[in-house]
């Protein structure tokens, strides 16, 4: 059997158990994964879908004011805080690759938990399988977000 054919859960299972330093790290992952959902879950989401970070001190975003269109990121906030409060189509409608970020935090927790708590080596493995392809289909995930935020700004959707 190729190493390419073998799925992550069996890779998982023959590496070495975590030591006590790398469970730490991954402890730490595990909670810094919750606190962002935490600080999320408490945030208020902007009805214009836009804007919610500002309650967090960060000042509004520039881009709609001075190049007519949002940036990459605009609506990640507001749609991470309609997944932290259980709204997924609010989220996704809001901004996408926030919601599916949003999802795949929430993802993480519980999996770097699990991992602190077992010592498996989960993580690593979902790290290292994470290739190339892997980031170049995040990249373009962005980018269609942004597309349709774009869209969306416009009043295309509404």
């Amino acid at each position: 059997m190729q190493a390419d054919s073998i799925s992550p859960i069996a890779t998982a299972a023959r590496l070495a158990r975590l030591s006590t330093a790398r469970r730490i790290r991954v402890a730490a992952l595990a909670v810094a994964a919750i606190a962002l959902l935490a600080v999320a879950a408490w945030l208020q989401p902007a009805a214009a879908g836009v804007g919610t970070h500002t309650q967090l001190g960060i000042p509004a975003c520039t881009w709609p004011t001075t190049l007519g269109m949002p940036c990459p990121s605009c609506g990640m906030t507001t749609a991470f805080a309609y997944a932290a409060d259980g709204r997924l189509i609010d989220s996704f409608r809001t901004q996408p690759f926030g919601c599916v970020l949003a999802v795949a935090t929430a993802a993480l927790a519980i999996v770097a938990a699990f991992a602190a708590i077992t010592a498996s080596p989960i993580v690593e493995v979902m790290i290292r399988s994470l290739h190339s392809a892997g980031w170049w289909i995040l990249g373009g995930a962005l980018l269609l977000s942004w597309g349709y935020k774009i869209l969306d700004y416009r009043g295309v959707f509404s």
